[in-house]
C-alpha cells in the first residue's frame, strides 16, 4: 500500500471515528411545543420556552449535544419507546404509572394543577364543580384528577390552548391545568388575562421530569449529571423568573 493510500486510510477511519463520537454526545429530545410558556412556538418558528431553555442548559453543562424536535403529545411516548428519540421534555409529571414504562430524571420543577375559570365564577375545588364540564388535554395529569370525580363532566382536548379557547367562549365551565401554564394563559396572555383566572391554590404536588427510555442509563446519566449542575449554579431558577413569574 503507497503512501497516498495510507493516507486516505487514516483520513477515512479518523472521520468515522469523529462522526461516531459525535452521534455518542447527542441526545434527541422530543417536545409538544403546544403549552406556553414551557414549550411552543414563536413568531419566529422557534421552539422556545422554559422547558426548553433548561434542556440546553442541561445539555452545555453535562458535555453533550442536544436536537429537540416538536412532536405531539398523543405520540410523544409511544416514539420514546420505539427509539425515535432519547428523551422527552415537555412538562411530564412523574408518576408511579409511567415510572413503570419510562425512567425520570431527577425532578426540576414542582408544578401542581390549578383551576381556571372565567372571572366571577365560584368555586375553588373541584367538588364545586359537580354536575358542570370540565376540559383538560388528553393523556395529562389534569385530565386524571376530572376522571376521579365521576359527578364532573370531562371533555378532553388535543391541545390546552382548544380547552381555554372554549372555557373562554363559554362552551365549558373551568380548566384543570398545571399552575405553570396556566400563568401563562391567564396572567401573560392578553386576549384572556381579563377575562379568565385562576380559582384555587395548586391541590396536588407535582414534580416534572425528563423521561428517558426504560434501561437507557447512559442519557439518563448524562441528562441527570447536567441538572444537577444547573441547580447548583442556580440557572433553573433564573428560567422560573424569566418564564413563570
Amino acid at each position: 500500500m503507497n503512501r497516498y493510500a495510507l493516507l486516505v486510510l487514516a483520513f477515512v477511519v479518523a472521520l468515522m471515528v469523529g462522526c461516531g463520537a459525535s452521534a455518542k454526545n447527542k441526545i434527541v429530545v422530543a417536545s409538544d411545543a403546544t403549552w406556553p410558556p414551557m414549550e411552543y412556538v414563536d413568531e419566529n418558528k422557534e421552539i422556545v420556552g422554559f422547558d426548553i431553555d433548561l434542556i440546553k442548559a442541561i445539555a452545555e453543562k453535562g458535555g453533550f449535544e442536544v436536537e429537540i424536535r416538536n412532536t405531539a403529545w398523543d405520540g410523544i411516548f409511544a416514539g420514546l419507546a420505539n427509539g425515535s428519540y432519547d428523551a422527552v421534555i415537555s412538562s411530564v409529571t412523574i408518576t408511579e404509572e409511567r415510572k413503570n414504562q419510562m425512567d425520570f430524571s431527577e425532578p426540576y420543577i414542582n408544578a401542581g394543577q390549578v383551576i381556571v375559570v372565567k372571572k366571577g365564577t365560584k368555586g375553588t375545588t373541584l367538588a364545586d364543580f359537580e354536575g358542570k364540564k370540565m376540559g383538560g388535554q388528553i393523556g395529562t395529569t389534569g385530565v386524571m384528577e376530572i376522571q376521579k370525580n365521576p359527578k364532573i363532566t370531562l371533555k378532553t382536548y388535543d391541545e390546552i390552548g382548544l380547552a381555554i379557547e372554549d372555557l373562554y367562549l363559554g362552551r365549558i365551565d373551568g380548566v384543570v391545568v398545571d399552575a405553570p401554564t396556566a400563568a401563562s394563559f391567564v396572567l401573560q396572555n392578553p386576549k384572556y388575562k381579563d377575562a379568565l383566572m385562576i380559582a384555587s391554590e395548586p391541590f396536588t404536588e407535582e414534580y416534572y421530569g425528563i423521561a428517558v427510555r426504560k434501561g437507557n442509563k447512559r442519557v439518563l446519566d448524562l441528562i441527570n449529571k447536567g441538572l444537577a449542575e444547573v441547580k447548583k449554579a442556580g440557572i433553573d431558577k433564573e428560567l422560573e423568573k424569566k418564564w413563570l413569574r
